[in-house]
């Protein structure tokens, strides 16, 4: 082979792993300075009473969209929400994702008719499709909450354990963080950061609770604050708090027992009228077209599912049995 050709191959080879490292290097670069930025917004000066904590995600620039929504009350809420859940989204791409699946609804409602009439077939199919994305995020946003209660007592032992051993509380926080699972690490290294970098405990405490708004952590952070303020043995105090918290894990799982059958009960009661019909749809695709094109038989459907959602909604609130 020519050696010259074997020179410009090498040399084009090591121009572009070169290449390669500089903009690997550049992306790091360019990620740890919006991190820092963001970590820097938190303790900035600003007012506390409703501080969005953006300390581990950047959600990039701000759309026109976004910015319009930013001056209603209501983003806020949903940016809150959103952030509880975990997901990577903002409130424009879910009132976006919301308008494109009742969209979607209507136009089916629209041609297949479920209710007989047309206007309450594609407003009813519309209010479905388009809870479907906030249904979700209430999903995810619940299942979040579950695991962080779940991880807490373990993590309150920790926190004990590690001041008991002569550890600062914000050291304590920064191994709790690093050493737990998301989310309860993510979220103990968002308090770490916090105060790490100047903010004061009541500022960091109060993100931490409205990040998380859970009984528990309610608890913990007015534990810490009236340590700080009247003294004591905080290791100890976390302990109790820990038992207290296991105790009441102990509790919920004696009534989400006692209230399965109810609760089990509720579900077969409304999904058995929607069985039924949809088997007849496909065994006897006619035996409900009178019904339907019957002016009293639209009402009665439209009535029926109505009652149907109302029954259900109430026998939920009789078993869901707060503790």
């Amino acid at each position: 082979m020519n050696p010259v050709f074997v020179g410009i191959m090498f040399l084009v080879f090591f121009a572009i792993v070169l290449v390669a490292i500089s903009v690997g290097y550049r992306f790091l670069e360019t990620q740890r300075k919006k991190q820092v930025a963001s970590m820097l917004d938190v303790v900035s000066g600003r007012p506390s009473g409703e501080t969005e904590t953006t300390i581990l995600r950047d959600t990039g620039d701000e759309d026109p969209f976004e910015a319009m929504l930013g001056k209603m009350e209501v983003t806020g809420r949903l940016n809150r929400f959103i952030q509880q859940s975990g997901l990577p989204w903002t409130a424009s791409r879910l009132i976006a994702a919301t308008v494109i699946a009742g969209i979607v609804g209507g136009v089916l409602g629209f041609f297949l008719r479920p209710l007989g009439f047309v206007s309450f077939s594609v407003i009813a199919a519309a209010a479905l499709f388009g809870s479907l994305p906030a249904v979700f995020l209430r999903f995810k946003r619940n299942k979040r909450m579950t695991e962080f209660e779940q991880q807490l007592p373990e993590a309150l032992d920790f926190l004990a354990r590690s001041m008991r051993a002569g550890h600062a509380f914000s050291i304590s926080l920064e191994m709790l963080g690093q050493e737990s699972p998301d989310p309860l690490g993510l979220e103990f290294r968002t308090l770490f950061n916090e105060l790490n970098l100047g903010a004061p405990l009541e500022t960091a405490m109060g993100n931490f609770s409205r990040r998380v708004p859970l009984l528990d952590i309610r608890l913990f952070v007015s534990s810490v604050m009236l340590q700080k303020q009247t003294g004591g043995n905080l290791s100890e105090i976390l302990l109790r708090l820990a038992y207290v918290i296991r105790e009441r894990f102990r509790l919920k799982g004696q009534v989400k027992a006692a209230s399965a059958h109810g609760r089990l009960t509720a579900l077969v009661l409304t999904l058995l009228p929607l069985v039924l019909v949809l088997a007849l749809m496909i065994v006897a695709p006619g035996y409900l077209d009178a019904m339907a094109k019957d002016p009293d038989g639209k009402w009665l459907i439209i009535g029926a599912v109505m009652a149907q959602g109302l029954g259900y909604f109430f026998m939920r609130r009789i078993t869901n049995i707060k503790v």
